[in-house]
C-alpha cells in the first residue's frame, strides 16, 4: 500500500537566468504518477557541473518553472502502472534527464528503469554523489577496447569524474598516467596510477610532437580545445575519448594516426537510449554501487549542505570554492558509514 502523498512540496525551480543564484525555493504541485514511472522521495541530492552550465541553455527549452538536477538518492514512495511492486519502499540513486523535472525537490518523478538499487549499508550521501560522475567515468572507459598493459592518459583525474576512470583502468589492466594538478598525485598513486604528470596544459599549448612518450589511448575531461591539443600523445590507431564537449575538426592527417575518436554524453541515453542501454548501465552501476559499499572502489568526498542552501552551494562549485563532492541533504541522513 503506497503512502499517502503531500499536494505539493519545495523545489528549486528556474524562472530565467544563467546563473545558481537566480533559481528560486518555491511550492510545486505533485504531478500525476506516468506508467512506468516511480515518485523518489529525495533523501540527498547530488551537485554536478552540468547542473550550473546548462541554466539558461535555450537548446534545452525550458519553460520558467521547470526544476533542476540530475541525481539525486532516496526511497520510492510511489509506482506508476507497470512498475514492478518491489520498488516501492526501495532505496534508490539516479541520474534523471535534463529535459524533464529534476532533483533539486523534496520529491521527483523518474522512470523505473533508471534506478540504481542503493545497497543496505550506504549512506543516501554517498549514493548521490555516484551517478553523474561514475556512470561518465563507466561509459568512457567502454569505449576502449581491452587494453591489459598498453599505455592510457587520462587528463583532468583530479576530478570526480577522474576518480571513477583512474579505479576502474586500473581494475582493467591499463597502464596509467594522470594528468592533473600536483595536489592530486598523492591520492591518484594511491589508487594504481603508474605516473602523474602536470596539467592541463597551458593555453595555445600542445603536447611536443618530439615528446617520445606515446599512448594507446587518452580519455580527456577537461574541454574539446585541451582533447585536441593532445591528439599528438596518441599512438597509431590510438582512441581519443572526449568527456567535455566534441572534437570541432579532425586532429591528424587522412591516414596518418588513424585514430578513432569518441564522445561521451551520459544524457544521450535519456534521447536515443533503450531499455536494453539502460539495462546495461544500470547493471553496471549497481555494481559499482556495491564495490563502493564494499571498499573495493572510493567514491569523492562528500560536503553536505542544506536543502535551503542548495543556490548558494551550486554557485560556489561553478566558482570552485571548494574541493570535494558538493551535495545537498533534504532529508536528515542515516549514516552507516564515512559520506
Amino acid at each position: 500500500m503506497q503512502r499517502e502523498l503531500p499536494a505539493s512540496w519545495r523545489a528549486w525551480v528556474w524562472r530565467g537566468g544563467a546563473s545558481p543564484l537566480d533559481l528560486v525555493l518555491e511550492r510545486v504541485t505533485r504531478p500525476a504518477i506516468a506508467p512506468g514511472e516511480v515518485l523518489v522521495r529525495n533523501a540527498v541530492i547530488g551537485l554536478n557541473p552540468v547542473d550550473w552550465k546548462v541554466l539558461g541553455d535555450e537548446q534545452l527549452d525550458w519553460q520558467p518553472g521547470h526544476v533542476p538536477g540530475v541525481d539525486g538518492a532516496g526511497t520510492v514512495v510511489a509506482i506508476g502502472d507497470g512498475v514492478p511492486h518491489d520498488l516501492l519502499g526501495q532505496r534508490v540513486a539516479y541520474h534523471q534527464s535534463l529535459h524533464r523535472h529534476g532533483s533539486f525537490a523534496e520529491y521527483t518523478s523518474i522512470r523505473a528503469e533508471v534506478l540504481l538499487r542503493v545497497p543496505a549499508n550506504m549512506d543516501f550521501a554517498v549514493a548521490a554523489s555516484f551517478p553523474c560522475p561514475a556512470l561518465t567515468a563507466f561509459q568512457a572507459i567502454e569505449k576502449l577496447p581491452p587494453g591489459r598493459g598498453r599505455t592510457l592518459l587520462i587528463s583532468g583525474a583530479g576530478g570526480a569524474v577522474g576518480r571513477y576512470l583512474v579505479q576502474l583502468a586500473v581494475a582493467r589492466g591499463f597502464a596509467v598516467t594522470a594528468m592533473c594538478n600536483r595536489r592530486h598525485w598523492e591520492r591518484l598513486l594511491a589508487l594504481g596510477v603508474d605516473e602523474c604528470i602536470e596539467g592541463p596544459l597551458g593555453d595555445g599549448q600542445a603536447w611536443p610532437v618530439n615528446d617520445p612518450k606515446r599512448f594507446f589511448a587518452i580519455i580527456d575531461s577537461v574541454d574539446a580545445d585541451h582533447a585536441a591539443r593532445l591528439a599528438p600523445a596518441l599512438l597509431a590507431n590510438g582512441h581519443l575519448v572526449c568527456i567535455q564537449g566534441r572534437v570541432a575538426q579532425w586532429p591528424c592527417a587522412p591516414f596518418g594516426r588513424a585514430l578513432s575518436m569518441h564522445e561521451v554524453a551520459l544524457g544521450a541515453l535519456h534521447v536515443y537510449g533503450d531499455s536494453a542501454a539502460w539495462n546495461a548501465l544500470t547493471q553496471a552501476g549497481e555494481q559499482m554501487l556495491g564495490e563502493i559499499a564494499a571498499g573495493q572502489l572510493q567514491a569523492e568526498p562528500g560536503i553536505v549542505g542544506d536543502f535551503e542552501g542548495l543556490a548558494e552551494q551550486l554557485d560556489a562549485l561553478r566558482q570552485r570554492r571548494f574541493s570535494g563532492k558538493p551535495l545537498v541533504a533534504v532529508e536528515p541522513i542515516r549514516h552507516t558509514g564515512p559520506v
